[in-house]
């Protein structure tokens, strides 16, 4: 009897204390993080204090062709595209020869004043007042422009939608008006100037999807399929959403800008300070403020982050730092899909930052049956079980309440009626909780209960034996 105790208490620890290498332990979430979204390909890369900590790649950069994403295969950016812009316009500043707070009209004849007369702080904090994408914008993309200014084109006859300062409102045809200027004021080409003073020697350039064997296709969902996406020329904006990279070399951009070697300490320290509309007051939206561009968040302990995500055809992306720790996350994907994508990416890091201090430990529930608990005050309820997997890690199952399913089945990639979970620490004291819209935080509570925030939603999970 003495002996059957004492095996049991040992499985139990082992439940616990059981970990993959982090490596391991984070291939494991991107790829359970891929599979639940459907999503054909992503990729993934970690840095820390100037070093590679990690790089992962999960599903295909080509389906029909079946070639697997490599650490090498370049995504587009989306709009994480804006902050090669912003640093490339605040070297310039530091170099004094651009002033972010003198209107962009002296650098750019032949703009219509009222564009020349908005500032690169307007531009960058998205208080400019210009539009974002219009009706009329349908048919772009299929013009290529050599340089920049040449994209200005676009710009012609554009009307502002509220006066410069006043408010906030996102807009990436601010981005292109942005790097002419950033390029009027270097003297030299955008994309040269990404390549030699911004980005020198890592895989950031313009996206070049269907031209360069380097590049993933982009894909769309389609009648319930995912299809190669239509070819698109996102030469009109490089600056707001026109460049493409490997998770590698986005990730090491990241941790060089932290280490002081893009733009020195007090540059990148005037870029990540607050921005204040005409009236005084902060501006961003959701859980961020606006700086030079950078959003400025915090993590979910609290720890403050500096970040930039995008969204696009065939692409969904994020970068993601750590000041204070000096890392730098990124993720990267061949489709767009509705993710909450930095904390994906916040999720998708954990094995390899520092555990949470002060979570009581709580063994794989290889009994549990159900739960119940709460959404926002809702009562949710369902089945779920757990196991042990070949890697130690505790795995989870939980079936989807219908007023879950509203919040993570959005599409457009496929609607699941399931969630899956992937122990971080202490068995199941942390995990990552896996839907179809990315990663989601589990946290025990004093209690015994279980805490996830998802999508915005704080939801309390209890777990039951039959």
């Amino acid at each position: 009897m003495r002996t059957a105790l004492t095996l049991i208490c040992l499985a139990a620890a082992q439940a616990v204390a059981a970990q993959p290498a982090p490596e391991r332990h984070a291939q494991l979430l991107l790829d359970a993080m891929r599979e639940a979204a459907a999503v054909p390909g992503m990729s993934a890369a970690v840095w820390q204090d100037g070093k590679l900590r990690w790089q992962g790649g999960s599903g295909w950069r080509d389906v029909d062709k079946r070639l697997p994403v490599q650490a090498d295969t370049r995504f587009r950016l989306a709009s994480v595209s804006k902050v090669f812009a912003v640093t490339a316009a605040a070297q310039l500043k530091a170099q004094g020869k651009l002033d972010p707070d003198k209107p962009v009209g002296p650098l750019l004849p032949g703009l219509d004043p009222a564009l020349g007369a908005l500032t690169p702080n307007q531009l960058a904090a998205h208080l400019s007042g210009m539009p974002h994408y219009e009706w009329r914008d349908f048919s772009r993309g299929g013009t290529h422009y050599a340089t920049a200014r040449e994209s200005l084109v676009h710009l012609k006859g554009r009307s502002l939608q509220s006066a410069p300062g006043s408010r906030y409102l996102y807009s990436s045809w601010g981005y292109t008006l942005l790097a002419a200027a950033v390029e009027a004021a270097a003297g030299q080409p955008y994309l040269e100037l990404l390549r030699t003073r911004v980005a020198p020697g890592l895989a950031i350039g313009p996206d070049e999807t269907g031209k360069s064997p380097a590049m993933s296709i982009a894909y769309e969902y389609a009648r319930g399929s995912v299809q190669p996406a239509p070819a698109h020329d996102y030469s009109y904006s490089w600056g707001g959403a026109g460049l493409a990279a490997s998770a590698p070399a986005l990730a090491e951009w990241g941790s060089r800008v932290l280490q002081g070697q893009v733009v020195d300490a007090a540059t990148r320290a005037w870029m990540w300070q607050p921005v204040l509309d005409n009236a005084g007051q902060t501006v961003g939206e959701r859980s961020y403020r606006l700086g030079f561009g950078w959003r400025l968040g915090a993590d979910a302990q609290g720890q403050p982050t500096a970040h930039h995500a995008g969204t696009t055809l065939g692409a969904r992306s994020v970068l993601l730092l750590w000041p204070q720790a000096g890392i730098s996350v990124s993720v990267l994907s061949n489709a767009m899909w509705t993710s909450s994508i930095e904390r994906s990416a916040e999720l998708l890091s954990a094995p390899l930052r520092a555990p949470l201090p002060g979570l009581a430990e709580r063994a794989c529930p290889v009994k549990v049956t159900g739960f119940d608990g709460d959404m926002d005050g809702a009562a949710v309820q369902g089945r779920a079980s757990f196991r042990v997997d070949a890697d130690g890690l505790c795995r989870g199952e939980l079936s989807l309440p219908e007023s879950l399913a509203k919040v993570v089945n959005q599409g457009p990639q496929p609607a699941s009626d399931k969630l899956g979970l992937i122990g971080l620490q202490g068995g199941i004291s942390r995990a990552a909780l896996v839907s179809p819209i990315g990663l989601a935080d589990w946290q025990i509570q004093p209690d015994g209960s279980f805490r996830v925030e998802l999508a915005g939603r704080r939801i309390t999970v209890r777990l039951r034996e039959a």
